[in-house]
């Protein structure tokens, strides 16, 4: 989860023409992150069924689980397996521990589970891990490759990879990630895979509501906000979504897609604007928002994730232990509509 106050990074909305056709994101595309950081959670046979109950066709995983994956075979729901983050050196300086990490995690459910993608690390740029992550992706591709096993090998990044945001089409990497991201983003774009961004709004409401207006958070503003050249921004996820393009488009990678691995609202917890109803109005409105695309990117439809099915316990005190849809006894938290 992005913890940095991305202050800068204000407002995004789309504006379409009414003479085009919108290609849309079906509400039951979008996923959510299975996080499993509580010792009170349901059995993963549970929690897929729940997943499947609400019609939930895509699943985010942040490490390997063996339980998990079992309970998802033959299931149909799209997976994100991740890998963790403390594997990554290994991953990256020895192929045969990648070739191990690929037999022992993926093939024997390769033929059961739907794997959309693997993820190489979460949120590590920039960072002391930050360098491993294009090599462990390469090698994680090799291995599978080695395997007859076609699964798109992509990483998750927050914000704070960028150093400029504001407007949007002003959006770079900074100093510190440049080096790093830029070949990665060349090389998703040499296989014709996204990159994973996680985007939070609140945080950058929390850390600054005098000057981010909860309406552009939540996606309720009426008005254009923001004005970058010919494009309108009402709300603040197209705006970071829209940085992150055009940070990517300055390094050379103009067809790289973006697949926003984690958005979300906490419910609770004492944080600014940590309420049920916002979390319920933010969610709900992301559900049916991100079919419509970004204003550099309209007409596409964004894959998103919302995060997470449950409030976990063992997440540090405060906010980041409310950013569940459920409560551990699978009672819900706020209703979020997947049938939009």
């Amino acid at each position: 989860m992005d913890h940095g106050v991305f202050v800068r990074s204000i407002v995004a909305v789309w504006l379409l023409t009414s003479c085009f056709s919108i290609v849309a994101v079906s509400a039951q595309g979008i996923g959510v992150n299975y996080g499993m950081l509580g010792d009170n959670l349901p059995n993963p046979e549970k929690v897929v069924s729940l997943y499947t109950s609400r019609s939930i066709k895509k699943l985010r995983l942040f490490n390997p689980n063996t339980q998990v994956l079992k309970a998802l075979e033959g299931k149909g729901i799209q997976v994100i397996l991740g890998t963790l983050n403390q594997d990554l050196q290994l991953l990256s300086t020895n192929s045969s521990y990648a070739a191990t990490w690929v037999q022992t995690n993926v093939i024997p459910f390769a033929n059961s589970v739907n794997f959309s993608y693997i993820n190489a690390g979460n949120e590590v740029i920039p960072g002391n891990l930050a360098s491993y992550v294009l090599p462990a992706m390469q090698n994680l591709e090799a291995a599978l490759r080695e395997s007859n096993v076609q699964i798109p090998v992509t990483t998750a990044v927050s914000t704070e990879v960028l150093g400029s945001s504001f407007p949007p089409s002003q959006g770079t990497f900074s100093e510190s990630a440049a080096s790093v991201m830029t070949p990665i983003v060349k090389f998703l774009e040499s296989k014709n895979t996204p990159l994973l961004l996680n985007v939070y709004p609140y945080f950058a409401y929390a850390g600054s509501p005098e000057e981010v207006r909860l309406d552009y958070a939540l996606f309720t503003a009426t008005d254009v906000v923001v004005r970058d050249g010919g494009l309108g921004y009402r709300n603040l996820f197209d705006a970071m979504v829209d940085a992150m393009y055009a940070a990517v488009e300055k390094v050379g990678a103009t067809s790289v897609e973006m697949v926003v691995s984690e958005t979300g609202w906490p419910s609770g917890g004492g944080g600014v604007g940590a309420t049920v109803e916002n979390a319920r109005i933010y969610n709900n409105n992301v559900v049916t928002h991100v079919g419509s695309g970004t204003p550099r990117r309209p007409l596409k439809g964004i894959e998103t994730y919302l995060f997470a099915m449950f409030n976990e316990d063992q997440k540090p005190a405060g906010t980041e232990q409310n950013f569940g849809l459920y409560t551990p006894d699978m009672s819900e938290v706020y209703h979020v509509d997947f049938s939009t």
